[in-house]
């Protein structure tokens, strides 16, 4: 899966995995940029294996991004492109600390039910349906500003 995630970078058609067009990292990190869940569309990555478990991949959707983002950054002879070694962490670049993409990853559905984004817009949200509260906007400020 990393390989053909790779593959616009090592054609030099992409400098990163989030502008490699028609790749299923470039619709996960575009999720995450988003503020969404992982696409439908897509088997999701769940993490560790685990009894009752579900359907998904066995691998976190940090370490996937991680490990993309690693291995683009390495130069092989036989590839025409690589993730410049200058660009900043793929973290940095969704604009996401560690302690951040952690919380989002891990307890998502702890943080939010109804609306998940920037602070500004759970509120565009909450007056648009009308809601009285709604769960997740300190959370929101907290993780997502």
């Amino acid at each position: 899966m990393a390989h053909v995630d790779l593959n616009p970078i090592r054609a030099k058609m992409a400098k990163t995995s989030e502008t490699s067009n028609h790749t299923s990292i470039q619709k996960r990190t575009n999720a995450i940029q988003q503020n969404k869940r992982q696409p439908h569309k897509l088997l999701p990555l769940v993490g560790n294996p685990r009894q009752d478990m579900p359907q998904g991949i066995a691998f976190s959707l940090q370490d996937y991004c991680e490990l993309v983002d690693t291995t683009g950054r390495i130069i092989r002879a036989d590839k025409a492109g690589a993730i410049n070694s200058a660009q900043s962490s793929i973290l940095s670049r969704l604009g996401l600390s560690e302690e951040q993409w952690i919380t989002l990853t891990t307890e998502f559905e702890q943080h939010f039910c109804y609306a998940v984004g920037a602070e500004q817009m759970m509120k565009k949200f909450k007056t648009h349906t009308h809601r009285k509260p709604i769960g997740g906007v300190r959370q929101a400020k907290r993780l997502l500003s």
